[in-house]
């Protein structure tokens, strides 16, 4: 078989690859913020990444023609793996076929910068942070945890608002608290995604008045970032603050608050929740929060309500196209969950503040890190910011298998 032969055999075979690297790496950035995945099923996830990495970087040259043509498909995922194989390679043709890609793609471009190893990535994102493209390099920079330096402060102040709040937002990623006089200057942006970034780093980095009254109100809001601002304001306030304020929250956001603060004096308002079918599953995902019961696991779970409908419908009328945000957690059965919770009320006290089980402590938030859900790794992991100012978060999101090593677990 002549090598035009060759390559035209193994065309579809890579094509293949490719669209499993994108289909699996698209998966898995949906994956990072599901209540059901663990650290162990993320790595999983990457490795099968990985290996279809692994087999276009084997390919060569055939495997990037591939990949350069999938760029013009308008997919994140493609956009990953090109970007991936274009940074390993160093190839200037290659690294500027990706950066090409239109800005919507630009988490996508910083996401296969994370996929590298530090060493392999740094040139690249130096050189990033040199160019107008300096937003990727910013974002690549807070995934890897690593301090940009000076451009980072630079892109604080520009007027760019995407560069912008992607910058606040880093610097309160990398435990930053020299930049707080920067952040609190943002405190008043007119911009609600800068106004978001400045108030969650702020409030993350110090136990602030302002940072934090501008962070409640954003908790209160329609705004996009409305539940990720809760998930950290309730955790700066004391018992009776936190309980005043839950009272005045919606519903729902009231549900997830009662979760994220951990007081277990706050679970017969919970089982009294779960009777409601649109907040049954969240009402028992902040009762797993707080108590560290696995329903689904424990059998205390139940059907479906009949009738009941969530997410999108068939109805090509109904405007309503959101997913169900509650599609893969367990339905708690309510008199159950209350029989369990009659007999260990005993083992919890009223007042302390819990996380999957235990008080929080930052040992027991590094255990969550380690075999926890993924939203719960994620809430483990501000209690721990919280505690060790100046020292970055933990990225729950970065790759599994990297994340692994950090912890001191095997692969």
């Amino acid at each position: 078989m002549t090598l035009e032969g060759l390559v035209r055999a193994t065309t579809p075979v890579l094509s293949q690859q490719a669209e499993g690297a994108s289909f699996l790496w698209e998966l898995r950035s949906r994956a990072v913020a599901e209540p059901h995945y663990s650290l162990a099923d993320l790595a999983k996830l990457d490795l099968r990444v990985e290996a279809n990495l692994d087999g276009l970087r084997v390919a060569g040259e055939p495997a990037w023609d591939v990949c350069k043509e999938a760029l013009s498909t308008g997919e994140s995922g493609e956009v990953f793996a090109a970007a991936v194989l274009a940074f390993e390679s160093g190839a200037a043709d290659r690294i500027q076929a990706v950066l090409a890609a239109p800005p919507e793609f630009s988490s996508a471009i910083a996401s296969a910068l994370s996929w590298l190893p530090l060493p392999q990535a740094e040139p690249h994102i130096q050189s990033l942070l040199a160019s107008s493209l300096r937003r990727i390099g910013i974002a690549a920079s807070a995934i890897h945890r690593r301090d940009p330096g000076p451009p980072l402060a630079d892109a604080i102040a520009s007027t760019d608002p995407l560069l912008r709040s992607r910058a606040l937002r880093a610097a309160g990623e990398l435990g930053l608290d020299r930049l707080f006089p920067e952040l609190y200057a943002h405190l008043a942006d007119e911009d609600d995604c800068c106004l978001f970034s400045a108030a969650w780093s702020a409030t993350l980095l110090a136990d602030d008045a302002k940072s934090h009254s501008t962070l409640k109100a954003i908790a209160e809001s329609n705004l996009p970032d409305s539940e990720n601002a809760l998930q950290l304001a309730i955790r700066r306030m004391e018992g009776p603050a936190a309980t005043a304020w839950r009272g005045k929250l919606a519903p729902r956001p009231a549900v997830v608050a009662a979760g994220a603060f951990g007081d277990p004096s706050c679970i017969p308002w919970l089982l009294e929740q779960m009777k409601v079918p649109k907040l049954a599953r969240v009402a028992g995902e902040a009762f797993t929060m707080i108590t560290g019961v696995d329903i689904a696991f424990e059998d205390l779970d139940g059907d479906k309500p009949e009738g009941f409908k969530a997410g999108p419908t068939e109805n090509p009328e109904d405007e309503d196209v959101a997913m169900d945000p509650d599609e893969h957690l367990p339905w708690p059965d309510p008199a159950l969950i209350a029989k369990w919770w009659g007999q260990h009320e005993a083992g919890f006290h009223p007042g302390e503040r819990y996380l999957v089980g235990q008080p929080i402590t930052v040992p027991w938030c590094r255990q969550v890190l380690r075999e926890g859900r993924q939203r719960q790794r994620a809430a483990a992991a501000l209690e721990i910011a919280m505690r060790e100012p100046g020292q970055p978060l933990f990225n729950v999101a970065a790759p599994g298998f990297r994340q692994q090593q950090i912890l001191g677990l095997s692969r």
